[in-house]
């Protein structure tokens, strides 16, 4: 029989297989899914909240389903740990804040009702700091997350505890969401896969902004984390797709075909390779360990060219994202801010001071800049397939101990310092994965950022899959898992 540990590491796509052959029930998988959950959330961080009582119920109609000759949806009786920054109806939706500890969710957001109607099971939330603000995962409700790698180190964040927990084998897929990098944070510091697609293919609403995702733009989506590129394949088709309660700019083409896209291949594209995307702070290591992986599209049949993919000074597009990451968080927690701003995080608390000093004419300038940004990516994508960099500017760091100097130099901001490669897509809302692409000197995973053109998951996904079959990593095993 197939242990605990090998069925967390085993991916979603053969564990749905094997409940369709009824080699696994879903009941025993959950059952297994909760026992790990025992043994890795005490040493990881992995939840906010459990919902084990309710995911046993939901186990026992799946194996009824499977009994009766149902038709099966492609994660029927998958148990599935969802980021605590989206609502689940009837469940605890704190988004990290201890001022919403004991609130109860009224509806399901539209990922997560995907994600249920494809048949998975919700075990619980996961861990996420106060709103989805930082790139790590510490808040004031409970322990921080860790990393399975070394678990004194961050797993990274928003999305830490769903990078922890398919990490270390908890799952093999656990969604999260990326606002300014955080699907791709994690995903590099835990050496797993993430992906999130062009802003709008994933519809969102009900989510923690006022205006439950009706903005005039928007920097936000939900995607998956998961071990293999195929399991983020046919995840993320679950997630995307339109939706009239969608937010402002939803997408209402057709999804392609992201699970035919593994099979593409990169002959023949034309790829730029930036290792500091116009002068950013990065460590020298992580520079050697990322381009290397890059390299290795040239082996694949791609013409790869170092590229200076330099869209403004690196500081001001810090400051462009931070200024209106903040005020967006400050529109959505006004009432908090007035009301409980001793019980919000300390890192919350400053973007939120920084934010209720913008101007109007700042506000302007923001959205001047992102026209500039989304121009200048635009047009590299006319010239370029994918852009390549590394995910992240150092491997990962002491839970606490964000880095204010990387490679010699100041960075703009100690708490993102960190992650000068991510956020800029968010503004522009091009598609983007980080994908493993080695390992430091001392162990922690290094990782590949991937972005494609708007609309274009699927070079993504083409080039992600070619990078997996020329350097596997899913076989790869963290001390703690």
């Amino acid at each position: 029989m197939t242990s605990d540990r090998e069925l967390g590491f085993t991916p979603t796509y053969k564990l749905r297989e094997m409940i369709g052959s009824k080699e696994i029930s879903p009941v025993e998988l959950t059952e297994s899914h909760l026992r790990r959950a025992d043994e890795l959330d005490p040493k990881l961080g992995i939840f906010i909240t459990r919902i084990s009582d309710m995911a046993m119920e939901a186990a026992r109609e799946a194996e009824a389903a499977v009994m009766r000759g149902d038709e099966l949806g492609p994660l029927h009786g998958i148990p599935v740990p969802y980021k605590d920054t989206e609502p689940m109806k009837g469940v605890i939706w704190t988004h990290g804040s201890l001022t919403y500890k004991d609130n109860i969710a009224e509806v399901d957001s539209i990922p997560l009702s995907r994600v249920k109607a494809a048949g998975g099971i919700i075990t619980g939330k996961t861990n996420t700091p106060e709103n989805g603000f930082a790139g790590t995962t510490e808040n004031r409700l409970g322990p921080p997350a860790r990393n399975p790698w070394n678990p004194d180190k961050t797993p990274g964040g928003s999305s830490g505890g769903a990078s922890a927990a398919v990490a270390s084998g908890l799952t093999s897929f656990a969604p999260g969401g990326d606002g300014g990098g955080s699907i791709r944070i994690p995903a590099a510091f835990a050496g797993v896969y993430g992906i999130k697609a062009t802003q709008g293919r994933v519809a969102r609403a009900g989510s923690t902004t006022r205006n439950a995702g009706h903005n005039i733009m928007n920097n936000a989506t939900s995607g998956p984390l998961t071990r293999t590129v195929r399991d983020a394949a046919e995840t993320l088709a679950i997630f995307s797709g339109y939706d009239p309660r969608g937010e402002y700019d939803t997408i209402t083409d057709d999804v392609p075909d992201y699970v035919g896209a593994l099979t593409k291949g990169v002959k023949g594209m034309k790829i730029g390779w930036t290792p500091d995307m116009g002068g950013n702070p990065v460590d020298p290591e992580v520079v050697k360990v990322a381009e290397s992986a890059a390299n290795t599209f040239e082996d694949a049949g791609a013409i790869v060219e170092t590229v200076d993919f330099n869209p403004a000074d690196y500081e001001d597009v810090f400051w462009t994202f931070f200024d209106y990451f903040t005020i967006k968080g400050l529109d959505a927690a006004r009432e908090d801010f007035d009301n409980h701003r001793e019980d919000m995080s300390d890192y919350f608390g400053e973007y939120m001071d920084r934010a209720d000093t913008l101007s109007a004419e700042r506000m302007w300038n923001i959205f001047s800049n992102i026209g500039a940004y989304r121009k200048y990516v635009n047009d590299y994508f006319g010239k370029y397939d994918l852009l390549l960099s590394p995910s992240l500017a150092v491997p990962a760091f002491d839970i606490g101990d964000e880095p204010d100097v990387i490679g010699g130099k100041q960075v703009p901001h100690r708490l993102w310092g960190f992650t000068p490669f991510t956020y800029l897509f968010n503004m522009t809302g091009n598609p983007g994965a980080s994908a493993p692409a080695g390992f430091s000197s001392d162990g922690l995973p290094i990782g590949l950022q991937i972005v494609g053109d708007m609309k274009d998951e699927v070079s993504v996904l083409a080039s992600s899959a070619a990078l997996e079959e020329a350097r596997p990593w899913a076989d790869k095993r963290p001390p703690v898992s």
